[in-house]
């Protein structure tokens, strides 16, 4: 049985030093990466009855998962759940019979059994009620350390040895070998590699023969080249709700001025759009309309009102536009504001920037890109290496913000927690345990949460 971790006292929490395992006490599963989809495999498995170790490389697990809270922490989405599974794009069809599986309403009560209520915002988006990561991840390690499930910390993923085993580095620089049953991969995908994911496990899989099609930064800024003059001036200042255009996909929301560009939701939900479209021409148009509540034609009627000597700032300040409103449509018509009410409305409503690309990984919220899904079988474990399953953003999937993201990391770390159970014989192919309890590899009998969990 593993140890009971002390809530956040990650330095005193279960480490396994490559010379405290021997061949006997070798983990029968182990799962690579201790974000959420490494956590929720690696419960799924002990909860089936397997004995559980979790090979992380940073310090402390979830590191991503704890900087996500500070912005509120998003958990999930309420909407529609066929609305919900199409925001998946291009990987829709791939990704639903694992949130179907284990759907919105299956994280809340997840969140719910660890102590964590949960409740709907005003734009449909799920946040556990305090707001932050750490309360619920400190219940869920303790009870991680209560189903024996191990973890050793600062051990690095090297690969596999040409007998199949895991190579791993230790914290003290030392390189082994450990044989496992079965092995989840929840390494992540490439951004913000400081806090853990770093996107080293491409080419190692790539060696192998699996199809990774190429990460690239998602949910990030975009970038525009502005004037040195509102750069100094508007940095880091927010524009309010605006509703941006490209192409025919639209997104509304608040957005900041950054001094490389723009961030902010309604940025981030076009990001995947603005990256591909720049990356085919070298630069691409996005729109931004200031008012999307008014229509332009009681725009221009209520601009057509303007005193023949008022200046343009003047005027647009006192009819309610910010200074770095206006500094952004100069931005979007260096030329000059137009005096005609009815131009000046169309450049309000669609005010158009140049957008040379998007942010790179180190600043990205998500990936883009990873393992190609025909690569894998339908409980996510590689074709070409039978008894290695992948979970999380390692998967080539695109998803926005507004809770997709988690939700997809729980529901394929499940997914493939149960896959790798199945291949070790401790359920069915029903998914009921397969194994009864003095056969088990720790000796007691499959634990139940809420219906979703095994």
């Amino acid at each position: 049985m593993g140890q009971v971790h002390p809530p956040f006292a990650f330095s005193a929490a279960v480490r396994v030093e490559a010379a405290h395992i021997n061949a006997a006490a070798a983990p029968f599963c182990a799962v690579i990466g201790a974000g959420p989809a490494g956590l929720f495999a690696a419960e799924v498995l002990a909860r089936a009855g397997a004995r559980v170790v979790i090979y992380e490389h940073k310090p402390s697990p979830a590191r991503k998962f704890l900087m996500a809270g500070r912005g509120g922490l998003n958990i999930t989405h309420s909407e529609n759940l066929d609305r919900f599974v199409s925001r998946y794009g291009a990987a829709a069809k791939r990704l639903a019979p694992f949130v179907r599986a284990f759907p919105p309403q299956a994280l809340r009560d997840f969140c719910a059994e660890l102590g964590e209520a949960t409740f709907i915002g005003s734009s449909g988006r799920v946040f556990p009620a305090s707001f932050k990561a750490s309360p619920l991840l400190r219940g869920w390690l303790t009870r991680l350390g209560k189903l024996g499930v191990t973890f050793a910390l600062r051990h690095s993923f090297l690969g596999f040895a040409q007998d199949g085993a895991l190579r791993l580095r230790g914290p003290d620089g030392h390189e082994f070998s450990r044989a496992a049953g079965a092995v989840v991969l929840a390494l992540g995908g490439a951004s913000w590699p400081k806090l853990g994911s770093e996107g080293g496990w491409v080419g190692l899989l790539k060696a192998a023969g699996i199809e990774v099609t190429p990460l690239s930064a998602a949910n990030s800024g975009a970038l525009v080249r502005w004037s040195p003059i509102f750069r100094a001036d508007f940095e880091g200042q927010p524009i309010k709700t605006v509703l941006l255009r490209h192409g025919e996909a639209t997104a509304r929301g608040d957005m900041v001025v950054t001094a490389k560009g723009l961030e902010g939701g309604p940025v981030y939900a076009l990001s995947s759009r603005l990256r591909e479209a720049a990356k085919t021409d070298g630069a691409t148009t996005l729109l931004v309309d200031l008012r999307p509540d008014t229509s332009q034609v009681c725009l221009a009627r209520k601009l057509s009102r303007r005193p023949p000597k008022q200046s343009h700032a003047t005027f647009l300040r006192r009819a309610g536009f910010s200074k770095a409103e206006i500094g952004l449509l100069r931005e979007a018509q260096p030329e000059g504001l137009p005096r005609d009410a009815e131009a000046l409305a169309t450049l309000i409503k669609n005010a158009p920037l140049k957008v040379s690309g998007v942010a790179g990984l180190e600043r990205a919220i998500s990936t883009a890109g990873g393992v190609a899904f025909d690569e894998v079988d339908a409980d996510l474990m590689l074709r070409k290496m039978p008894g290695v399953f992948v979970a999380g953003e390692m998967l080539d999937y695109d998803a926005p913000t507004g809770g997709y993201l988690l939700q997809a990391a729980f529901a394929t770390g499940r997914a493939a927690g149960r896959g790798a159970a199945r291949y070790l014989g401790l359920l069915d192919a029903a998914g009921q345990a397969g194994l009864s309890p003095s056969h088990l590899p720790n000796s007691r009998a499959p634990e139940a949460s809420n219906k979703y969990s095994v």
